[in-house]
């Protein structure tokens, strides 16, 4: 209990600037690791060929599935287990732990199963042309064999994190990429492995991940645990975790169609532009990573807080994060814009797909002054429970305005509308969120004895 006591204190009494920057640096450090060792995938495989880097893109619309499962258990149960500990519950949050580790297993093995029987119509559905096919299959046989791994990890890292045990997190995710990195250069340069070597070394280093997430609980550095006895026998426990991470099953899912979706509007301009469009959404993504790993600081401290019914922290949290991340995301989209060309040409040294990744990152890079809002204010309703809010702005950014976006623009104008959707969706999507943080604010309490 006294462990259990230390942490409230600081989850409640550490000044909120401290607090969050100490919980977002290890996040974002992991998230730029993780991103990095997937965009290390893109980068090697370049040097097999423009159909292998479409590879690449196709498969990510997998991995975006595995994370979609993986993601719903981490958040929905972290934000319970904060609150629950908020609330000095401490069993009940062992049991959202468990009962959301068992289920991420489930899902993956479950998913790896169908995905090899699948194979191929799940390869054609994700956007592969039969060009790209051969290598699409490889690269996503040994991602389907890392399945329960990739869903495993997205709970203990979530868990941790929830916890306010972010520097743990940091710690597994980074061992895993780092290692990935490596055993992507020694597998396709040194053995000429090709496409098969990053699918080996990915799968790899997802297992070696679990193993450095699993540690803090096997030692005891966390309230949670993983034992059979707390896994749920009842459903509520199993609802409540899939109505509160529903939202990130939503966003990941949406991710998924909305890759198939954008290698589907590609796929009459070649390879070649799925190629480029698949490398652009990566950069991109490695570039909000840091949008993600500050407002993953948010989330345990909102949530932690909320469940304490320190509802003024709650507020100073959300507005610290939203200024710092929308001065940090408007220098790095700045910095993208203008050194377009050269970021792209690392990864595929074809004048086609660099026109075409060249184009799209610049309209995405332009748009990353607005992304904060809405993400934060996404994982701000996430980490509170207030699912249903969660899940409807989740479905916007790569679904509800994505999609009719993406259609319409490259109905118009072909090629360039498909490069410029994403920034239009980005607006959208930061319009809608405002006037729902405007009403949460002005109902939360002001002061915490009045709450």
């Amino acid at each position: 209990m006294e462990k259990a006591d230390v942490q409230y204190q600081r989850m409640t009494e550490t000044p909120i600037a401290r607090l969050v920057t100490v919980l977002a640096i290890p996040t974002v450090i992991s998230m730029l690791v993780t991103m990095f060792y997937n965009m290390a995938d893109t980068y090697f495989v370049g040097t097999i060929g423009t159909s292998a880097t479409g590879a690449c893109g196709v498969v990510i619309g997998l991995m975006a599935i595995l994370q979609a499962f993986g993601f719903m258990y981490g958040h929905g149960a972290g934000s319970h287990i904060s609150r629950q500990l908020g609330a000095k519950e401490i069993e009940k949050a062992r049991v959202y732990a468990s009962t959301s580790l068992f289920y991420a297993v489930v899902s993956g093995l479950g998913i790896c199963v169908a995905g090899m029987l699948f194979m191929d119509p799940l390869m054609r559905l994700l956007g592969s042309t039969e060009t790209i096919l051969p290598y699409a299959r490889i690269y996503a046989f040994y991602i389907l064999l890392a399945a329960p791994a990739m869903t495993s990890s997205c709970v203990m890292n979530n868990i941790l994190r929830y916890e306010g045990k972010a520097f743990f997190a940091m710690i597994g995710l980074t061992s895993g990429g780092i290692l990935n990195i490596f055993g992507d250069a020694f597998l396709i340069l040194g053995c000429h492995m090709g496409i098969e070597g990053a699918g080996i070394s990915t799968m790899i280093s997802q297992y070696i991940s679990v193993l450095f997430l699993y540690i803090p609980y096997l030692r005891g550095r966390t309230q949670s645990v993983f034992r059979w006895q707390y896994v749920a026998r009842h459903s509520q426990i199993l609802l409540n975790i899939i109505a509160t991470g529903m939202p990130s099953m939503v966003r990941q899912i949406l991710n998924s169609i909305s890759t198939i979706a954008i290698n589907a509007c590609a796929k009459p301009y070649g390879d070649a532009a799925i190629a480029g469009m698949a490398v652009a959404n990566q950069v991109i993504m490695f570039l909000f990573c840091v949008c993600i790993g500050i407002g993953q600081g948010l989330q345990p401290v909102s949530a932690f807080n909320y469940g304490a019914k320190k509802y003024s922290r709650v507020r100073s949290a959300f507005f610290f994060v939203l200024t710092t991340g929308t001065i940090a995301l408007s220098i790095i989209g700045l910095c993208g814009y203008l050194f377009a060309p050269v970021i792209i040409r690392q990864f595929r040294d074809d004048p086609n797909v660099i026109e075409v990744g060249v184009a799209a990152l610049r309209w995405q890079c332009l748009s990353m002054c607005v992304m904060p809002c809405s993400a934060f204010g996404n994982m701000l309703f996430q980490s509170i429970g207030k699912s249903r809010i969660a899940t409807f702005l989740a479905s916007l950014r790569s679904g509800l305005a994505l999609l009719p976006v993406l259609v319409i623009l490259t109905m118009i104008w072909g090629l360039q509308g498909l490069e410029m959707s994403r920034f239009f969706a980005e607006v959208i999507t930061t319009i809608v969120t405002i006037p729902f943080l405007i009403g949460f604010f002005r109902s939360l309490p002001k002061e915490d004895e009045y709450a």
